[in-house]
């Protein structure tokens, strides 16, 4: 990797940390919900760099965005780091096999997926434990996951296209 590559991704992990910070001031009907625009930041440095860059910049999101925000090490992180490292982990997994296959959108729509399934089963094992509970909250948190992932995918496009044009 080359180090205008290594700035580049720096420079992507700032974004990410910056819109993860910024997203908490956007009122949602449901507190701990987020729409997860930081995401857009992960799905771009996966296609213009790679896996492993797309992990770094998840990582360095949930945890130094954590130690801003004040929730590092608390429930919060926890299930932003499962969820993270699961998104970023299909989206690389189904990217790798077929990428050309899937546009940003359906890759992004396949993060959203695993980080709701994360968080469900994190949730579920640490806090809840009640089955019934997450069976019922699980329709809506995996519907609003699809329109954020569609959301997040068709943003990350226009991103990569305007990337392409001008290099």
């Amino acid at each position: 990797m080359q180090s205008q590559d290594k700035y580049r991704i720096a420079v992507l992990a700032a974004y990410a940390i910056a819109l993860h910070g910024v997203e908490r001031f956007i009122p949602m009907p449901i507190p701990w919900l987020r729409f997860g625009f930081a995401n857009i930041i992960a799905l771009t440095t996966l296609i213009l760099f790679g896996f492993k860059a797309a992990m770094f910049v998840t990582i360095i999101r949930i945890v130094i965005g954590s130690m801003i925000i004040g929730t590092f090490l608390g429930p919060a992180f926890i299930m932003s780091l499962t969820a993270g490292i699961s998104a970023t982990l299909f989206m690389g997994l189904f990217y790798t096999l077929f990428g050309r296959l899937f546009s940003p959108i359906g890759i992004s729509l396949i993060g959203a997926l695993f980080h709701n399934l994360a968080q469900l089963g994190t949730a579920y094992f640490l806090f809840i434990h009640n089955l019934n509970a997450m069976l019922m909250i699980a329709p809506l948190i995996i519907l609003i996951g699809i329109f954020s992932g569609a959301l997040n995918g068709a943003a990350t496009a226009l991103i990569i296209q305007k990337i392409r044009e001008n290099p």
